[in-house]
């Protein structure tokens, strides 16, 4: 039960957008205290009432039972009174260009350990690359090294993905692998569509 109360729940604003990850344990806090409602795939929205009257007839869900009943571990909630967004600014950080590059090295694919990944300017610095998105990428040490300083066509190596500045929900809390069957989807795809884009 004790890593059931620890799984992760996405939370909505009232206006139906994505702000924060928590765990099931405050998500049920939330839901019993009527501070927010579980979401579920036709939108509906249930108090933690009706959710304990609904997880009876639900199969095939991770349930938590309790002395007196069994409850359902909601994937989404959202909020009652909460109506303020989550922020759209993007840190240029080490951690946001790991996330981005997913861990991989960008000249051969392979996820060394995260200590032996380095960060690579695709036009070296003593070229004149400046250090910026669109010129850093994710190198593990061995072709790190054999970059060098070189252009990509004196290394002989080559991007897997030439580097962008990234979506700010790429980065967030919110990127992790979801299955494409996953509640969570419908609203990581609706924040990353409906987000107004910078001019």
């Amino acid at each position: 039960m004790q890593s059931m109360l620890n799984h992760n729940v996405l939370v909505l604003n009232r206006h139906w957008t994505a702000v924060h990850v928590t765990s099931a344990r405050r998500a049920l806090v939330l839901l019993y205290g009527d501070h927010a409602r579980v979401v579920v795939d036709d939108y509906s929205t249930y108090d933690f009432e009706t959710w304990r009257e609904l997880t009876e007839v639900m199969s095939q869900v991770e349930k938590i039972t309790t002395p007196t009943f069994e409850i359902a571990v909601p994937e989404v909630i959202m909020l009652t009174q909460f109506n303020r967004f989550p922020p759209r600014q993007l840190k240029f950080s080490r951690r946001n260009i790991y996330l981005r590059d997913s861990h991989t090295c960008q000249y051969c694919g392979k996820i060394p350990h995260k200590e032996e990944l380095t960060i690579d300017h695709v036009l070296p610095r003593s070229r004149g690359g400046k250090t910026t998105w669109e010129n850093v990428v994710l190198a593990c040490i061995r072709c790190n090294m054999k970059k060098g300083s070189k252009l990509l066509q004196e290394s002989g190596l080559r991007l897997l993905n030439h580097p962008v500045k990234p979506h700010w929900l790429a980065c967030s809390q919110f990127h992790q692998k979801l299955p494409a069957s996953s509640l969570w989807q419908k609203f990581l795809d609706r924040a990353y569509w409906d987000t107004q884009l910078d001019e």
